[in-house]
């Protein structure tokens, strides 16, 4: 008996997945966060946390990231009466611990790595264009806003370096790179990705080193592990620019798929991955070389963001739906360059990042 016990137990164990993280996602049309489990074989649904005010409306959750603690998550809702706002939410029970007011249509959130600042880029998307939009700082503490940055036509992407010194915001209609001080809260330098050039927006502190003769209409800006490199999708473009940091002048240009999207660089610092919004692929760009490696093709038509396992091994892609079809979370290995998994994902999953579970 003891026996058959024991072997219970260990088939029990067998049948579980390992514990150490999970996967966060934004679903934009349904107002929910899904978090996933990943054995190493198959995606699972292990909660849907309900978000967003108004049940009549659809509030519109767009991006998902984790404090650098793991103590709370943080979620951007896109429409509001008239402002969105951004919702810090606990990692153990989630529930929400505190909500800031931010401006018109919230994106992407960066959060600095001490975890003290978040900075929230608010795309106003149904807006009158072209104009000068707002990036939100917020003190995560207290969920208190702090300022509202004037910064440029459309601001989408945005990250922190890992020193913690400075944001970056890419923006989409003035096609442009910013670059934030984290102590004053100031632009120190602006740098243009393509000729694309919103009528309002007059330079600033520019860089030296000219934009490609084409639009590059950005969307999203990542930084390197050592921050000695921007990695910049170029939606129009359809290419990853990598800027040096330093200088923010253009290092290459690298030809990936039609609509690039999203960018995220893995955190050994040996890749970089870019959603191909109109091409459903991504692209797997190695780090070193600068060069495509591989166009891993997706199980939907609508590739969005990008996470990468703790290990490095995997990367999860989420992708839009489209109409009454979902959208879905895919699974890259990044030892075969090959899509090894899937899994549906209701009402427009759009942001997705990695929360460390005990």
């Amino acid at each position: 008996m003891r026996l058959i016990a024991l072997l219970a137990v260990l088939a029990g164990l067998a049948a579980s997945p390992p514990p150490g993280y999970r996967i966060l996602v934004a679903s934009e049309s349904g107002d929910i966060v899904t978090e996933l489990t990943w054995d190493g074989t198959s995606l699972a649904v292990a909660k849907v946390v309900p978000v967003g005010i108004m049940p009549a409306d659809i509030d519109g959750p767009h991006n998902v990231t984790v404090a650098p603690d793991g103590s709370a998550w943080y979620v951007t809702i896109a429409h509001g009466t008239p402002y969105g706002s951004l919702w810090k939410m606990s990692a153990g029970s989630d529930t929400l611990l505190g909500r800031a007011q931010v401006e018109m249509f919230p994106t992407t959130i960066a959060l600095t790595p001490d975890g003290a600042l978040a900075f929230v880029a608010n795309s106003d998307f149904h807006g009158d264009h072209p104009r000068m939009n707002l990036v939100t700082i917020v003190q995560t503490a207290t969920m208190t806003p702090l300022t509202n940055l004037p910064a440029c036509d459309m601001p989408h992407g945005v990250k922190a370096n890992h020193a913690g010194t400075l944001v970056y915001v890419s923006c989409m209609n003035s096609d442009e790179i910013l670059e934030i001080d984290r102590q004053s809260f100031r632009i120190r330098r602006r740098h243009k990705t393509g000729s694309g050039v919103s009528p309002t927006m007059m330079p600033m502190h520019a860089t030296s080193s000219g934009p490609p003769q084409h639009d590059c209409m950005p969307t999203f800006v990542s930084v390197s592990p050592d921050d000695r490199r921007l990695y910049v999708a170029c939606n129009h473009g359809n290419t990853l620019q990598v800027l040096d940091a330093a200088s923010l002048e253009l290092l290459q240009e690298i030809p990936v798929g039609a609509g690039a999207y999203n960018v995220e660089p893995s955190a050994d610092g040996r890749w970089v991955i870019v959603t191909n919004k109109k091409a459903q692929s991504v692209s797997l760009v190695d780090a070193q070389s600068l060069t495509e490696v591989a166009k891993i093709q997706t199980s939907k038509p609508l590739p969005h963001g990008v996470a990468y396992s703790p290990d490095g091994r995997w990367a999860f892609i989420s992708q839009e739906s489209v109409g009454i079809d979902p959208g879905a979370v895919d699974v890259i290995d990044l030892t075969t360059r090959a899509r090894v998994a899937t899994i549906p994902i209701p009402r427009q999953p759009t942001g997705i990042t990695i929360l460390r579970t005990p």
